[in-house]
């Protein structure tokens, strides 16, 4: 069944993009097992509605499992303008990840090459033909005696990278099965994209979008 209109909460929309809050537990775009319940779907349904008609484009991508901020662009040439931002990482994103275990450190970052392996799951290797570069700067909020509550900033924009390398330093984020997570009390992933900013596709001006993460992240 496609998604409800009503459950996406759109923060900002003009004539060259809109900015949205993803909610957890929905695709950002089909896959071979799921092509209506999506995030694209559903603006492309509202935007085909209008008078006149308005186009959609992908311009990056949240997991399934994550919540958070998203911009999609309302024509080819600023999606082209938005991507090329994402790619020379001149656009700005943070995100919010409640981790297990204690995070001595106040500020560390985290650099690897990432593949995938044939069963679909990200992992860090020393070969850089084997994989893409991925760079993510950590700083630590606040702690407890079982848990961290981390910002996360990423210098690039790979598949599961956030995930990938807490995990690999030994603090997966909570929910997150695939990556060792043993705990999951609030019944999904614990990572909200709080922070985004960008150069207006038209104007060149500086835009900044921020989301509050999820309050049942308080209970962890």
């Amino acid at each position: 069944m496609p998604i409800e209109l009503d459950r996406i909460h759109i923060l900002f929309e003009d004539d060259t993009f809109l900015v949205v809050d993803k909610p957890a537990g929905l695709l950002t775009v089909r896959t071979e097992t799921e092509k209506e319940n999506t995030l694209y779907a559903a603006l492309r349904v509202r935007s085909s509605g209008k008078k006149p008609p308005e186009k959609i484009f992908i311009v990056h991508r949240l997991d399934r499992e994550a919540s958070g901020l998203l911009v999609f662009a309302k024509t080819l040439q600023a999606k082209e303008r938005l991507q090329e931002q994402f790619k020379d990482h001149t656009a700005g994103r943070r995100y919010l990840a409640v981790v297990e275990g204690r995070i001595a450190k106040d500020e560390f970052s985290i650099r690897s090459y990432l593949a995938e392996n044939a069963a679909y799951r990200v992992y860090s290797t020393r070969k850089k033909e084997a994989g893409k570069l991925a760079v993510t700067h950590v700083r630590v909020v606040k702690r407890s005696p079982k848990t961290t509550v981390v910002q996360v900033r990423l210098e690039t924009g790979r598949k599961h990278q956030i995930r990938v390398h807490l995990a690999e330093a030994g603090f997966p984020i909570i929910g997150d099965k695939v990556y060792g997570s043993r705990l999951n009390p609030i019944r999904r992933l614990a990572l909200h994209g709080e922070y985004l900013s960008f150069r207006h596709p038209r104007t060149g001006k500086r835009a900044e979008f921020q989301s509050t993460y999820p309050r049942m992240f308080d209970a962890l």
